[in-house]
């Protein structure tokens, strides 16, 4: 599982010109659910998600939660994270999981986040268009593999 987080000051989400999702201050999560990829992994996530300290503090250090600050979540589902592009000039997307076994997985990751936090949505493969003001910016990739011990999480710029 891949989940591309960005610290934002606002952020929606549109399907054929309707709103389906919009937050304020918080996280907007792009969510990419491979192959073996099941609730160890989601679980994991939605932790590391809800508790990541990206948020400044009195003192401008990222010491505070989206929690902590009362701040929301919008994700997205995005099976293109897990498009790979090291041979030729088209991605390759069979690291994807299949659309029948991610959807359930996107629900129950939003489900876990909603125990905690105000959570809003776009629509499982749906087209959608993305609008988000950055705060920072800060983005940061995280990434849980079936069967590891070790996640990767990766700070981008």
């Amino acid at each position: 599982m891949i989940i591309v987080l960005q610290r934002v000051r606002s952020a929606r989400v549109e399907v054929a010109g309707k709103i389906t999702g919009e937050i304020g201050t918080g996280l907007l999560l792009l969510v990419g659910i491979e192959k073996g990829d099941g609730s160890v992994e989601m679980k994991y996530l939605a932790e590391k998600v809800l508790n990541l300290r990206v948020f400044p503090d009195a003192h401008q250090k990222m010491n505070r939660s989206v929690k902590e600050i009362g701040g929301a979540i919008l994700t997205v589902s995005q099976f293109t994270l897990s498009g790979d592009i090291r041979k030729g000039r088209r991605p390759d997307f069979t690291k994807a999981a299949r659309p029948d076994l991610a959807e359930p997985l996107y629900h129950d990751l939003n489900r876990r986040l909603a125990e905690e936090i105000e959570v809003h949505t776009g629509i499982f493969g749906a087209m959608m268009d993305v609008y988000l003001l950055n705060d920072g910016p800060v983005t940061l990739i995280l990434e849980k593999r079936p069967d590891t011990e070790n996640p990767t999480i990766k700070r981008c710029v």
